[in-house]
């Protein structure tokens, strides 16, 4: 089988990109000018969410205190596994925790205390300094569904990923103007060996997106691989001191950290690249099915994680995560935008800010198996959490369906679309004289209309967020042009995006250094594909 390394087309010259292409201007009077901006290619790139509205404060400070000291109850007396990494031990026992074979209890307050150097937020610097975003505060950062090994699309259905659906992906999340990273796994691409395709997902989010992007972490060799290469990307000395990944670090719930997970983190922290410590935890069966016995577990494994990070490194940029889904009794399916889930992210968001941390949780989470009414109601009610929840790094969200196990082309942009929506919520209300509009309501007085008056010409266009996804035309018109659903609007919506995908600018020089390290990497090691 080929080893994929043919799969990403690299621009050999900034001219070649296109990404700032000149085009003339249209002809023809206004209609013809509005007309034009409508059909003409264009990427935008928004800034990252500026959360100007509360966030939710589900927990008083005496359920705060309690769900914390018996946190710390857990790690002093149950304590945490650290499995197959005896340096990991070591560096605990060396920091006053009781090791004992692979459980690590560590002593009350310890583990807080160690938490006190990671900073309370940082910047992931992408490779156009436009798109680098802050992380932590009051931003929320939005990044693509991660992980399923298969892609669905109208068009050929359901079925295993492979290099080509996950370079759609990323070219998706290039051209999604509400989106702040192309991610990380935003498929697993399996035509392509297990040991060498972090290579080619990484070749990916280098040349065909210019956003921040993720690194490896299914192996710490790999992690290191996607250190070297953004060393390419950015430089060795940029790289030692700025962050360019932020990665995700799973905890194996519960109360486990695996050798895969904490190697990984150990050659992101040391080399100053962000991490998300997140519990994966699905209610009832990696966690109690009560929300405050699973949120002592969120705090516990959160805490345990961090404070590892920082033994690594003291500073390391690092990301208070939470992952959590509650269960169906009745099948043992995940379920997802449930009022338990909603309950538990608040108070993890709660957490986060109680320890100075930036929080990750959220996204386009469902169990449908296509973009339908459950998928968008699940959707919604996980994206509308997030926000009040104070969330500012939110993975998946966009493109995830089936708990989980599918990418989705079309769910991947209706889900982006709607972002939007949280960006014009998060704005909160604007109480400038323009936005109080008390000349427009003397101009009209009453009886009358406002269709016409100055405030509403001059602010028509801007005033309300629209959906480039949905249709709201009269049914004439939506019958006469095909009578389409939402997930074909989607599809032709695709399709439209990656025929208007440029690739943006990049030196010829560093992406030939790309490949070469590439391919001398994959030519050192068999293929293996388990």
């Amino acid at each position: 089988m080929a080893d994929g390394s043919d799969h990403v087309d690299i621009p050999e010259s900034g001219d070649a990109a296109g990404g700032g292409r000149r085009r003339g201007r249209a002809g023809g009077g206004g209609g013809a000018a509005r007309r034009a901006a409508r059909t003409a290619r264009k990427v935008e790139a928004v800034p990252a969410i500026n959360r100007r509205i509360p966030t939710m404060e589900i927990l008083s400070e005496e359920g705060l205190a309690t769900i914390e000291y018996n946190a710390e109850t857990v790690l002093e007396e149950i304590g945490v596994a650290f499995v197959d990494n005896p340096g990991a031990l070591q560096r605990w026992r060396e920091a006053g925790a009781d090791v004992q074979g692979e459980r690590v209890r560590i002593p009350r307050g310890l583990a807080r205390k160690l938490c006190e150097t990671a900073p309370s937020q940082f910047i992931h610097h992408a490779r156009n300094p436009a798109n680098s975003v802050t992380i932590g505060g009051d931003s929320l950062v939005l990044a693509p569904v991660y992980g399923p090994p298969f892609v669905r699309d109208l068009e050929k259905g359901r079925r295993y990923a492979v290099m080509e659906d996950f370079e759609k992906l990323v070219k998706l999340g290039q051209m999604s103007k509400w989106l702040h990273s192309t991610g990380g796994t935003v498929c697993e691409p399996t035509d392509i060996a297990v040991n060498k395709r972090h290579f080619d997902m990484l070749m990916a989010h280098m040349t065909l997106g210019d956003k921040p992007f993720m690194g490896s972490v299914t192996e710490p060799s790999r992690a290191a691989d996607s250190v070297a290469m953004c060393e390419i990307l950015f430089g060795e000395e940029f790289v030692r001191e700025n962050s360019v990944m932020t990665s995700l670090i799973n905890v194996n719930s519960p109360l486990t950290f695996d050798a895969t997970m904490t190697g990984a983190l150990e050659v992101y922290a040391a080399a100053g690249q962000a991490c998300i410590i997140s519990p994966f935890i699905v209610g009832g069966a990696m966690a109690p099915v009560s929300v405050a016995g699973t949120l002592t577990q969120v705090v516990a494994e959160v805490l345990a994680g961090v404070a590892y990070s920082q033994l690594i490194r003291p500073g390391a940029p690092v990301i208070f995560g939470a992952f959590v889904t509650s269960i169906d009794m009745g099948s043992g399916a995940p379920t997802f935008g449930t009022p338990e889930a909603t309950k538990i992210l608040w108070g993890a968001g709660q957490f986060a800010r109680r320890y100075n941390l930036p929080f990750r949780s959220g996204g386009s989470l469902c169990g449908s198996k296509l973009p339908d009414q459950q998928a968008g109601m699940e959707t919604a009610n996980t994206l509308n959490a997030a926000l009040m929840g104070g969330v500012n790094f939110m993975l998946h969200a966009c493109g995830w369906l089936e708990g989980g196990l599918v990418s989705s082309l079309e769910k991947f942009v209706i889900d982006a679309d709607q972002l939007g929506a949280l960006h014009a919520l998060a704005k909160g209300i604007d109480l400038s004289e323009n936005g109080l509009a008390l000349d427009a309501i003397r101009e009209v007085g009453p009886g009358g209309h406002y269709l016409g008056c100055a405030h509403t010409q001059n602010n028509f266009q801007d005033a309300f967020w629209r959906s480039e996804t949905f249709d709201n035309k009269p049914f004439e018109t939506w019958s006469e042009e095909g009578a389409r659903d939402t997930s074909q609007m989607a599809a032709d919506r695709v399709k439209k995006m990656l025929g208007d995908y440029e690739a943006p600018p990049l030196d010829p020089a560093i992406a030939e250094a790309l490949r070469d390290y590439v391919a001398q990497r994959k030519a050192a090691m068999p293929d293996a594909f388990s």
